[in-house]
């Protein structure tokens, strides 16, 4: 007797997929919602829609300043703004997908936060916005999910960082009406990529570096330390060319071998992109007391107590110098500059990096093993300082001022 073969066939799905999928699920559904409202907007502008304009019952969501935080690390960049419309006594919306934006604890009475979504859930609702003015630092205007919107008058990105405008993923700031900058220098890229690519000129005002006005502020609230000991602050970039990654123990040993206090600060996206090289480090360094891992959201803390910075192209060399004027090793070894604007450029040399070979000292792996004597006869120069003043003077230019210039630039352009 042939015995019985069960038919039923079981799918397994892992834990990970399940949540993936469930998460796509989620996404889906909250995406295909606010796209139904924003078919349910577009039917009523069409129905109710007047010759001479469109009547103000369809266009009841009309916001006439707008800021857009794709993210927590970018609440310092408008903190600035924000109080310049507080104080004003204007009203502001503030979109944000951080859920734990410090906007929201703020005593404001006319700039009024509201937490979006994220991702696509976000993007969804800032490509039906009906609004005058939209401020924000994410690049990529119409070229990724975030499109323009018909009934935005004005786009604006406003700089994050006071290096060159053209390390932002290809097109970046292509499809924007403005773009708010840290120094003039930055103007001459943009315009030669305008005239290359055909696209019509965007109005490039400068107006300083509002994350920067609130570092100074802040960090020096903060104390000296009591019986400093000599600090070297490590602050990577991410990716195959970020130190961490590309030399890893090779540099750490030897520095965690000098007795000195080893501040390592990865950059934000390793957490998320390298999180298993990190935990092999951390467990690697466990036993040294003397190496430290700084994951904080502000990197005002480290920067204050170290004496001096090795990195290689973060754009946290630029806060170290400007803010503390001191001393920074770097190491070049190369940046594929291919999925950047910057490529477009040609052979033109990026600002950031002519400014570092004068203010910065290059460290190359040869002298990994040797560090200790290289960081101890490295003096810190007449030649240096002054080529760290003229960075500072040339990329945060009206210092203490981003938040009013801003502002006065937004008022102006959306009467």
């Amino acid at each position: 007797m042939i015995p019985a073969i069960s038919t039923t066939t079981f799918l397994y799905i892992d834990p990970g997929t399940g949540s993936m999928l469930f998460s796509i699920l989620i996404g889906a559904a909250a995406t295909l919602f606010f796209l139904g409202k924003a078919a349910w907007i577009k039917l009523k502008v069409l129905f109710t829609a007047k010759k001479g304009g469109v009547s103000t019952t369809a266009d009841s969501n009309y916001k006439k300043y707008v800021i857009y935080n794709e993210g927590l690390q970018y609440w310092n960049t408008f903190k600035p703004v924000c109080d310049e419309f507080e104080k004003r006594g204007i009203e502001l919306t503030y979109y944000t997908s951080a859920q734990n934006d410090p906007c929201f604890e703020m005593d404001y009475k006319f700039v009024k936060p509201e937490f979006i979504g994220e991702g696509n859930l976000a993007f969804v609702k800032l490509n039906m916005l009906s609004a005058g003015f939209v401020l924000m630092t994410t690049p990529g205007l119409q070229v990724y999910q975030l499109k323009r919107s018909k009934r935005v008058a004005h786009y604006s990105h406003v700089l994050h960082m006071p290096n060159d405008a053209t390390t932002y993923r290809l097109f970046g700031l292509d499809y924007f009406d403005s773009v708010l900058l840290t120094g003039d220098y930055q103007k001459e890229d943009i315009q030669t990529l305008e005239k290359q690519r055909g696209i019509k000129a965007k109005e490039l005002i400068t107006v300083g570096c509002s994350y920067l006005d609130v570092y100074k502020e802040n960090i020096a609230k903060i104390p000296e330390e009591e019986n400093h000991p000599f600090t070297v602050l490590v602050s990577p970039s991410w990716g195959d060319v970020g130190i961490l990654k590309k030399f890893g123990e090779r540099l750490l040993d030897p520095l965690a071998a000098t007795g000195w206090r080893i501040i390592i600060r990865p950059h934000p996206q390793s957490k998320k992109s390298e999180a298993e090289m990190l935990a092999r480090l951390e467990a690697r360094y466990k036993e040294n007391s003397n190496i430290v891992w700084d994951y904080e959201r502000q990197n005002i803390y480290s920067l204050k107590k170290a004496d001096i910075m090795i990195s290689d192209f973060s754009g946290i060399i630029f806060d170290y110098t400007f803010l503390c004027d001191k001393p920074v090793l770097y190491i070049n070894d190369g940046m594929d500059l291919r999925p950047y604007d910057a490529y477009d450029l040609g052979d033109k040399k990026l600002w950031q990096y002519s400014s570092l070979e004068k203010f910065g000292k290059k460290l190359d792996e040869k002298d990994f093993n040797n560090i200790k004597e290289v960081i101890q006869n490295m003096s810190d120069s007449k030649e240096l300082a002054d080529a760290r003043k003229t960075a500072k003077a040339q990329a945060w230019m009206y210092e203490g001022q981003a938040g009013k210039r801003i502002v006065d630039f937004m008022l102006q352009t959306c009467l």
